[in-house]
């Protein structure tokens, strides 16, 4: 029997390429929620102490750098719960989470209008992180239902459309501190009637 020709592996990146790549991400999310998302790639890329190939190399377009920085927050999201869920209280955990998602709605205000003009429709690039997001607080939320920390009647979808909802009051440009202060009424709204 002929043995199939092996495939190369994928090699891990090294150690200083991943740290360049996160670092850009770091750096490019502040520089796109302070200056907007046509802010200079050419600032990025000295702003996180590498030079405009590295940045490049990693991410060819703009467009693959807004998606990148987006995919990142919805990872950091989704990496949190488990955290949470591991070193604080239900209800704690929950809150906490729940503050998080208010960083990423602001990123994804900030990245969405550039997705549309760049490729027409964000939906396909923010479709994946919906389910996501949507796990991700239906654990913590079943979590703080089993410890008594709320009442059973929570759903999780409301919670997200109440903190989506102030973030859609574009008029304020305070919504960010709206929305934080929403997080602790909603958790208060949530626990057992006495």
């Amino acid at each position: 029997m002929p043995s199939k020709p092996s495939q190369p592996a994928q090699r891990k990146p090294r150690a200083d390429a991943q740290r360049n790549r996160e670092r850009i991400l770091e750096v490019a999310k502040l520089a796109f929620t302070r200056s907007g998302a046509n802010t200079s790639l050419d600032e990025i890329a000295s702003e996180a102490g590498v030079g405009p190939g590295t940045l490049y190399r990693h991410f060819p377009t703009r467009e693959e750098l807004l998606q990148a920085v987006y995919r990142s927050e919805i990872e950091k999201l989704a990496a949190a719960e488990r955290k949470f869920a591991q070193s604080m209280p239900p209800i704690e955990a929950l809150r906490a989470w729940l503050l998080l998602f208010v960083d990423a709605i602001e990123t994804k205000q900030i990245i969405a209008p550039v997705l549309s003009t760049l490729i027409g429709d964000p939906k396909k690039v923010f479709a994946s992180s919906h389910a996501q997001i949507h796990e991700a607080l239906s654990v913590l939320v079943k979590r703080a239902i089993k410890s008594g920390d709320i009442r059973k009647d929570i759903d999780p979808t409301d919670l997200l459309r109440a903190l989506v909802g102030v973030a859609h009051v574009t008029t304020s440009p305070d919504w960010q501190q709206s929305a934080k202060r929403l997080v602790d009424i909603l958790i208060t709204g949530s626990r057992p009637v006495a």
